[in-house]
């Protein structure tokens, strides 16, 4: 068993054009003043990182990881949520995804592609120049526009999905092999990995690979209805991060898993702050510090209710109260004595 870190703080959801939300400095030292112990970089935003520049200089990362501890943080992890998202786009997204790209690709979806496996792959050497085995991304999605089988799927229509979205990815997995990070995907509606049947198919066809593996995120798999706590039973091995998020599902008589085109407010499925849903937090905590989990536990804050700024910091004392520092002994140890090859074979019968 081990400790889990933290707690952390995304900051993606925070950034914003007001201070202290709008440059790193700022930011860390209002991050730390809540009490966390680490920061998760969305690389998109320029304010924190200069990706380019993090992938290619050490001294640049020495210098970014020297002006957080400054504050008294590390830096978690980085995150390509939107770039990993655009390394595969339906078409029928395109219009809507483009908004996730510089505006000199907006309609130019394959060197979008490009462009965005080429992010992804510097994440991966700017993890390895900060000393971080972890990074969180999407798997983008080609398949998502036929989740629900009507019409029914062409034969042979999710297998070639799978197949080129582990084509697209593998060369992005072999780099970060090459750097020693973990590709952790967040297992998330409108991804082609939105649960673990999906995420072992594009396991199937990647061959395996030991980089790609999990970001778990137990708010998506609450308003999916899917037994979040199993789910690290079966993929624990895998797991290499954790958003800590919380949600609830209350349906109705007019609407349930889907929503029902409503706004997050109103649907039967909604983000909340941590401790204001329905996810068992302690159970958690329990079998991911049970199956030797050491990495962050990493606030994510998205709720249709409560403030930003009330929710980070209520979520550090959350996180804090609920990660359990590992027992190094038995609690019956007292009652044992030295071993004792002749008693062990008395008690059982062995001549």
């Amino acid at each position: 068993m081990k400790t889990i870190k933290g707690p952390a703080l995304f900051l993606a959801q925070f950034m914003g054009d007001e201070a202290p939300f709008n440059q790193l400095d700022t930011i860390c030292k209002w991050v730390a003043n809540h009490g966390y112990k680490a920061i998760q970089l969305p690389t998109w935003d320029s304010r924190v990182i200069d990706l380019e520049l993090a992938a290619e200089s050490k001294d640049y990362c020495d210098e970014l990881k020297g002006k957080v501890g400054e504050h008294g943080l590390e830096i978690s992890e980085l995150s390509t949520h939107l770039q990993g998202q655009l390394v595969a786009v339906n078409p029928a997204y395109d219009t809507m995804f483009d908004t996730f790209a510089p505006k000199e690709l907006h309609g130019k979806p394959k060197e979008r592609t490009r462009w965005a496996v080429q992010q992804v792959i510097n994440a991966g050497k700017a993890s390895r120049n900060l000393g971080i085995n972890a990074h969180a991304t999407f798997s983008g999605s080609l398949m998502w526009h036929t989740v629900y089988p009507w019409p029914q799927r062409p034969e042979g229509l999710i297998e070639t999905g799978f197949n080129e979205l582990a084509k697209r990815w593998k060369p992005i997995l072999n780099s970060f092999d090459e750097h020693g990070v973990d590709v952790c995907y967040e297992v998330h509606p409108g991804e082609d990995l939105f649960d673990g049947a999906s995420y072992e198919m594009f396991l199937e066809a990647a061959n395996n690979h030991p980089r790609a593996c999990l970001l778990y995120d137990p708010s998506h798999f609450v308003l999916q209805q899917l037994d979040y706590l199993t789910y690290i039973d079966i993929y624990h091995e895998r797991i290499k991060m954790f958003h800590v998020k919380d949600a609830e599902f209350n349906p109705t008589g007019r609407q349930g898993v889907y929503g029902g085109y409503q706004s997050w407010i109103n649907r039967a499925g909604r983000f909340r702050s941590l401790g204001d849903g329905q996810v068992d937090f302690a159970a958690i905590f329990s079998k991911l510090s049970q199956y030797g989990f050491d990495g962050w536990a990493v606030v994510e804050w998205e709720c249709c209710i409560k403030s930003p700024e009330q929710g980070a910091s209520e979520g550090s004392d959350f996180v804090s109260h609920h990660i359990i520092n590992v027992t190094e002994k038995a609690f019956d140890d007292f009652a044992g004595g030295e071993k004792d090859q002749a008693m062990l074979n008395k008690i059982l019968g062995i001549d």
